[in-house]
């Protein structure tokens, strides 16, 4: 298997979890030190639509990095 298509899938699974724990509304993901910061300025609303952007954003970084577009 070549390198950037395993390291594309794994950006694009990353993405996935993001996305996914934010739309699950899971506690200890958003309860998480590392997320304190989101949600102190954003509100746990407001952190869990920026995790889910974020996500995507990642999810369609590992699919350009996958196939090749970026080198």
């Amino acid at each position: 298997m070549n390198n950037n298509i395993l390291t594309g899938f794994i950006f694009f699974l990353c993405g996935v979890f993001s996305i996914f724990c934010s739309v699950k509304n899971y506690d200890w993901f958003l309860n998480d030190r590392k997320a304190y910061l989101i949600v102190k300025i954003a509100g746990r609303n407001g952190a869990r639509i920026f995790y889910s952007v974020l996500g995507a954003i990642i999810c369609i970084f590992g699919l350009i990095f996958a196939f090749g577009i970026i080198k």
